[in-house]
């Protein structure tokens, strides 16, 4: 087991402050359309044991895990009881502490990007609690908290009839997000988002409360459509947040998840004659008319989400998995130029039934989709792996990478 440095993991209340850049994205940013076809990834129900996907944290931390926390973790305060795990926080001294939990993680076994990720999760109730089920960045080992982004599905403290989402990251110094609901913490519930390149979003037994933009790098959030996370499930007793007066009397106390489990989008969700923008997966940026042009000939780049007409694409299945892609701006067809099959930028031109306009769009994964040209055979492609504003989109070789890869978003 690896133990994560303290630095990395500082999670109390100056990382609430809001940063205004990321509260005037949220506000100005329409809810975007669905369209996902969600399939199970991965899960675990805890039926008689804990999967093989968890490792354990073992000891205080640095500065109690870096919010000064009062408990020692140990693995053994994290069991089965009726098909269920329990994390039980005790009134116990061990290693100088004056309180046990458990705390566990995915790291180093799974990792996920975008998808629907819940767990039905049964709280306690006590001062001086503070449960909760996020996630954490892939990258937290080498570039440190908050560089690695920090996604909270939910946290509650105290006896707060409270639960929250939060967002944390980087952008020139610690950036934070978070919004909270009324709930009955010690019922059953289910507690998820939904995470895709445009929004995440929180529910609670399958309602939304709340939603972040990260589109376009919105408030400097690209960290969380470049990275995967981890999860984490933990019950904390005491620290910054929910203060240092514990209720000794209310121990020891359970914290129940009766499953988790992850979805990806599956892909098919392209429908003929539905608008979509089209995100390239390395660089977040978005197929683009150059300059918002219009005529014959305009050249194909990807740019930074500007919400305008030149960045969205009708979808025209023309047979199979055969479409056209036409510029809402323009009327005009993605064409490969003279229907040559050599490396070349595409360009906007009318639509004229040939090979050099049609795509053969096939599902890759996580949502993402190859686009090989039925002309030439070969990929839509960011040119040189670009991650700059107005990179060229060309036609390749298939290879496989990220460049070649696009995300559908209804608009």
């Amino acid at each position: 087991m690896q133990n994560t440095p303290a630095k990395t993991e500082r999670r109390g209340l100056a990382r609430r402050l809001l940063y205004a850049a990321s509260i005037a994205a949220l506000a100005l940013i329409p809810t975007s359309a669905s369209g996902q076809n969600w399939q199970l990834v991965w899960q675990d129900e805890f039926n008689g044991s804990i999967g093989p996907d968890w490792s354990f944290e073992t000891g205080t931390g640095s500065s109690g895990w870096g919010n000064n926390e009062l408990q020692y973790y140990l693995p053994q305060n994290a069991t089965i009881e009726n098909n269920a795990l329990v994390i039980t926080a005790k009134n116990e001294s061990v290693g100088g502490a004056s309180y046990t939990s458990a705390r566990m993680k995915t790291q180093g076994h799974k990792s996920w990007k975008y998808g629907r990720i819940v767990a039905s999760i049964r709280m306690p109730s006590f001062t001086g609690q503070w449960p909760a089920f996020w996630m954490l960045g892939d990258n937290i080992g080498s570039v440190g908290w908050p560089a690695c982004g920090e996604l909270d599905i939910t946290e509650q403290i105290n006896t707060d009839s409270t639960v929250h989402g939060s967002t944390h990251w980087y952008s020139g110094g610690q950036a934070d997000w978070t919004s909270s609901v009324t709930t009955s913490v010690t019922g059953w519930h289910e507690y998820s988002i939904t995470w895709d390149p445009q929004y995440i979003k929180w529910f609670i037994d399958g309602n939304q409360y709340s939603q972040f933009y990260i589109g376009g790098n919105a408030g400097g959030t690209n960290v969380f459509n470049n990275n995967n996370f981890f999860i984490l499930l933990n019950l904390a007793v005491g620290g910054n947040w929910p203060g240092f007066s514990v209720n000794n009397g209310a121990l020891p106390a359970k914290m129940y998840v009766d499953w988790i489990r992850v979805y990806q989008d599956a892909g098919g969700g392209i429908n003929s004659g539905g608008t979509y923008s089209m995100m390239a997966r390395h660089s977040g940026l978005y197929l683009d008319a150059f300059y918002a042009l219009t005529a014959n000939g305009t050249l194909l780049a990807q740019g930074g989400w500007n919400g305008g007409n030149n960045q969205k694409w009708v979808t025209n299945n023309v047979g199979g998995s055969q479409y056209t892609l036409i510029g809402v701006q323009s009327g005009r067809a993605v064409d490969v130029p003279s229907a040559t099959s050599a490396d070349v930028q595409l360009q906007l031109y009318d639509s004229n039934g040939t090979g050099a306009q049609k795509w053969t769009v096939t599902p890759t994964d996580s949502g993402y989709y190859r686009l090989l040209n039925v002309g030439s055979g070969k990929a839509m492609d960011v040119y040189g792996l670009s991650t700059a504003q107005g990179g060229p989109v060309y036609q390749s070789a298939w290879n496989g990478g990220g460049n070649q890869q696009w995300y559908f978003q209804p608009r």
